[in-house]
């Protein structure tokens, strides 16, 4: 198992496929883009399969979740969710994507084994989408909810970033589309992993503000810490329920003392903690011959080393060098 010195046990492993995306969202990166990895940086698909297959079959990982920069970037990324799914125990397999080319990927991305799949969305309005992602691909994302739900990708769940001033006014209206359209939507505060480094708390649209919005228009019914379980979202019935509505505030109620979740980076970086300043590198292991033994070694040592929390109410909090694109999200 992967247990760090407080007790928690990371079975949740977030795996970046590449820091490349088609997007420039403000809040994550400038219009300019960024330097990418290189090639020979990035972890093969083989060895992404063998450190999925490490951490499943030999540090009781559960749940895997491919991320980016944009996953649907990587070529293999269908063969590398076949592979993975036929692991042995079979871990549940999900995708956290934009939804640019889903429309022509969720079909075969079903069958191939992905369980679900998150897809990022801030706004209803296209004007507003391009002033966020300085790209004019509304009608894509759209598109590839629609074709997610089509392919039994289910839960389709949409996360969302309010921005004060652009956006910050459509929380009530996003949450009854997400309703019409059978969508189970979950807020998202900003967080300080954008690469420009220009984060500050006081320009952040908060949980409660956000929950103040959605109380203008729908009654919610917290569910409480027993049913949220490990899960970074607090949730709430809509209306009496069935349908919920979720809200990661993980600058104002860090989740820190529940977590269960271990991090690898498209060049083969373990990272403890969305904010760690530091990693723990597997991809030499792997190319300097290391067994499965000792790559499941290394990743328990890096495990042991994880702090606390997140540290962003210390006043020497630092951002981690690496944006949110090149960490995973």
């Amino acid at each position: 198992m992967l247990v760090d010195t407080y007790g928690r046990v990371a079975t949740d492993l977030r795996v970046s496929l590449t820091d490349r995306c088609n997007l420039r969202c403000t809040y994550c990166m400038p219009e300019e883009g960024l330097r990418w990895l290189a090639r020979p940086e990035l972890l093969t698909d083989d060895e992404v399969v063998r450190l999925v297959r490490v951490a499943v079959t030999e540090l009781g990982v559960t749940d895997v979740r491919f991320t980016g920069g944009e996953p649907l970037l990587r070529p293999g990324l269908a063969g590398i969710v076949e592979r993975c799914a036929a692991l042995l125990p079979r871990p549940r397999l999900s995708l956290t994507t934009n939804g640019i080319g889903l429309g022509r990927t969720a079909g075969a991305l079903r069958a191939a084994g992905l369980d679900r799949v998150n897809v990022s969305l801030d706004t209803l309005r296209p004007d507003a989408f391009r002033a966020l992602t300085r790209r004019d691909r509304h009608r894509d994302v759209l598109d590839g909810l629609a074709a997610a739900r089509a392919a039994g990708l289910a839960p389709v769940k949409v996360n969302t970033v309010l921005m004060r001033g652009v956006n910050d006014d459509e929380a009530p209206d996003l949450l009854a589309w997400a309703l019409a359209e059978g969508y189970e939507l979950r807020f998202i505060e900003q967080m300080p992993l954008d690469a420009q480094h220009g984060w500050q708390r006081s320009d952040m649209v908060s949980a409660e503000e956000i929950l103040a919005a959605l109380r203008t228009r729908f009654a919610l019914t917290a569910e409480g810490e027993p049913a949220r379980g490990h899960a970074p979202a607090e949730r709430w019935l809509v209306d009496g329920g069935p349908a919920r509505v979720g809200v990661i505030a993980s600058v104002t109620r860090p989740f820190c003392r529940a977590c269960d979740r271990t991090r690898l980076t498209a060049d083969g970086q373990v990272r403890n903690c969305l904010f760690a300043r530091e990693e723990s590198d597997l991809r030499g292991a792997l190319r300097s011959g290391a067994s499965d033994g000792e790559i499941a070694a290394r990743w328990r040592a890096a495990t042991r080393g994880k702090k606390a929390g997140s540290g962003l109410d210390d006043p020497a909090f630092l951002q981690p060098d690496r944006p949110m694109s090149a960490i995973g999200g």
